[in-house]
């Protein structure tokens, strides 16, 4: 019977958080951004890897982004993974670079690109309300094994309730300061 760990739980929906935080990203908001190519997954020698493990990508210019290919052999595939990646791109390759122009988004996109980071901010609510439930869990667990009281059992579970309570704060925070970097034209 274990007795609630709550630096593990606050740890756990920092984890959440730090998700959430490299999913949007991925989410372009007019301008460009090297984490944008970063989760795309390469098909390299036989499997898949990420984009930043198969060559650098920058930010040369604000609407404009490039990949310098390490294997110049690589170069199709990275272009077919950024092309498939429904971030709606269209790269251009010249030997082993290639150039990503960033496209103005168009009312539309930007309505979906919100929806998209909605999506995953209630991903993330949704997953740290699953550490608060078993948190509490734990606790009940620790009360009914009586290694504490009712009173203790009530401290932490505020305590659980309270930590839930900050890190939604948090996820909502991070959506609406997106939503604003979205929609701003």
């Amino acid at each position: 019977m274990a007795k609630l760990d709550i630096d593990d739980i606050e740890r756990r929906m920092d984890a959440s958080l730090s998700n959430l935080h490299s999913e949007f990203m991925g989410l372009r908001a007019g301008r460009a951004s090297t984490g944008m190519l970063e989760p795309i997954m390469v098909d390299a020698y036989g499997s898949k890897m990420p984009m930043n493990q198969v060559g650098n990508i920058s930010a040369p210019e604000p609407r404009l982004l490039t990949v310098s290919v390490w294997d110049i052999s690589m170069a199709p595939s990275v272009e077919k993974a950024i092309r498939e990646s429904n971030l709606g791109l269209n790269p251009a390759t010249e030997g082993g670079l290639i150039r990503v122009p960033i496209p103005d988004l168009s009312e539309e996109r930007r309505k979906d690109m919100v929806k998209i980071a909605g999506r995953y901010a209630e991903g993330c609510r949704v997953a740290i309300r699953n550490i608060r439930r078993e948190g509490i869990e734990t606790v009940r667990k620790a009360e009914k094994g009586g290694l504490i009281s009712e009173d203790d059992r009530h401290t932490e579970e505020n305590t659980v309730q309270k930590l839930t309570d900050d890190y939604v704060k948090k996820v909502d925070d991070a959506f609406s300061h997106k939503e604003k970097e979205i929609t701003q034209v």
